[in-house]
């Protein structure tokens, strides 16, 4: 199980690397267009926006990019009795894989959800075992497998 959540991780993060990398195009065709056409000050705004959004999708890119090294270096983590990057944790309060940011994940039926070591629940995760609680927004949650 913790393999298929591994790939449907990679899809997303594949997925969010496509998206930015279109938009980077896009704005960096639009960024040419524009210095073609205008002239003055709306030139200069235009211009400006321009280069704001390509920042903008290089810094997306970017992220996502990281995002994917970090997936990948979780590849082959092995089963281990305490909660790490790269562990699934059943509690009974919802499934976990710690891994990145990818949200909600269906898999056979069972919701899971896709969080960074580094997220607020993540952080409270780290280190636990089987058996152990933890509370997180007025809820408490007991660990009952680790993957």
């Amino acid at each position: 199980m913790k393999n298929e959540l591994y790939q449907l991780c990679l899809t997303f993060i594949e997925k969010r690397i496509a998206t930015a990398t279109e938009a980077l195009e896009q704005a960096q065709e639009a960024s040419s267009d524009d210095t073609k056409s205008s002239a003055g000050d709306k030139f200069e705004t235009g211009r400006e926006m321009a280069q704001q959004d390509i920042n903008r999708n290089k810094q997306l890119l970017a992220d996502a990019q990281q995002q994917k090294a970090v997936l990948l270096s979780l590849a082959d983590v092995p089963k281990t009795e305490k909660v790490r990057s790269g562990s699934l944790v059943i509690t009974n309060n919802g499934n976990f894989y710690i891994s990145i940011s990818a949200g909600q994940l269906q898999l056979e039926g069972n919701t899971f959800f896709a969080i960074s070591a580094a997220s607020p629940i993540g952080k409270l995760l780290l280190g636990k075992a089987i058996g152990e609680q933890f509370s997180f927004n007025g809820k408490t949650y007991l660990i009952e497998q680790v993957q």
